[in-house]
């Protein structure tokens, strides 16, 4: 049987809203994968630690607050710190285009704006796993 794919869905800095990261963690389940929800204003070292912890495959960052510039590429960083930059971060939430190129630019693998089926991020995830996307 195949293991389920564990993706730790975190909200990282001050942002108080998380239906979004909610609503991406229950269609996650529904696409049969595991999902570990961190809760609001956490730390890039919490979540570094976290998913290292809970040994997830992808970290999933989610942001409506501004802060995703900052935050996003801390938790590249904290990952690397702790010797775990194997664990792919993809992010999502109200982020401009113009941000997307260097936010992968800092290391995070995808980008997914606001009305992203929730069907194209289980299936990127998927695909990242599986070694699908480098």
């Amino acid at each position: 049987m195949e293991q389920k794919i564990r993706v730790l869905i975190a909200k990282p800095g001050l942002d108080g809203h998380d239906r979004g990261a909610l609503v991406i963690a229950q269609a996650l389940r529904d696409h049969g994968m595991e999902v570990i929800y961190t809760g609001l204003r956490q730390s890039a070292a919490q979540i570094a630690q976290a998913a290292i912890q809970e040994d997830v495959d992808v970290v999933g960052l989610s942001s409506l607050s501004g802060g995703h510039k900052a935050l996003f590429p801390k938790v590249v960083e904290e990952l690397k710190n702790k010797n775990a930059e194997d664990i792919p971060v993809i992010g999502g939430g109200v982020i401009p285009e113009d941000d997307v190129a260097y936010l992968e630019e800092q290391g995070v693998k995808k980008i997914f704006t606001s009305g992203t089926p929730t069907t194209e991020i289980a299936e990127y995830i998927s695909e990242l796993v599986r070694g699908e996307h480098v």
